[in-house]
């Protein structure tokens, strides 16, 4: 689930929430800088077929990321099938090998709507994530907030918003967790991902130039 925070002091007043403190687990808090690079083709085909493929860096480790079916948001809750794999080799952050996700099925239909065609990075995006892990009893979930910069050639987006992620457990937590965060500190929810982001920043700005 993710949801945008009105500015930056409200993260602050998250990370004291006394529902919050109470289910964390202790020594899980960090606060990681990430820079993260989405793949296409040129004609966009990974796009159309509802495949997005991310190069990300956290901290010292590169890993690459493919997702695939994506269900529409509703209320900021996000619902996509996803593989990560660990990559030795930073050059993958500006040169990424399909051919990583081969063992996979979702791996195999990459390959085949890439059909040869070599991908390059549309967009980049720099924030500082702060997370930590709760465990309510039923649901293990990580918080994050993440603060940063969608950044593309047509121009960059600010981003300020917090993400509820579901570890192991039950979907509903992550929905009562959500509500409960809302209501308290005003959060609204966002059913757009950084990526669905930063694609809109460029269309719009194509469909101006």
């Amino acid at each position: 689930m993710k949801m945008v925070l009105p500015d930056k002091s409200v993260a602050e007043r998250i990370w004291e929430d006394p529902y919050l403190s109470k289910i964390e687990e202790q020594g899980t808090r960090e606060a990681v800088y990430m820079e993260a690079a989405y793949f296409d083709t040129e004609e966009g085909d990974l796009g159309r077929s509802d495949i997005t493929f991310r190069v990300r860096k956290e901290g010292p480790k590169v890993i690459a990321t493919l997702k695939w079916n994506g269900k529409a948001p509703v209320g900021g809750l996000h619902i996509r099938e996803e593989i990560n794999v660990p990559v030795d080799d930073p050059i993958c952050f500006i040169q990424p090998d399909p051919e990583l996700f081969r063992e996979s099925e979702a791996g195999q239909q990459l390959l085949k709507v890439l059909n040869g065609k070599e991908v390059h990075s549309i967009l980049e995006i720099h924030f500082l994530r702060t997370r930590e892990r709760v465990d309510n009893g039923t649901s293990i979930c990580e918080i994050s907030v993440d603060t940063g910069e969608i950044l593309t050639d047509y121009g960059t987006a600010p981003i300020c918003e917090m993400e509820i992620e579901l570890f192991s457990g039950d979907p509903e937590d992550v929905k009562k967790m959500g509500s409960y965060l809302a209501n308290t500190y005003g959060l609204v929810p966002e059913d757009r991902s950084k990526y669905a982001r930063g694609l809109a920043l460029i269309q719009k700005n194509q469909s101006q130039n």
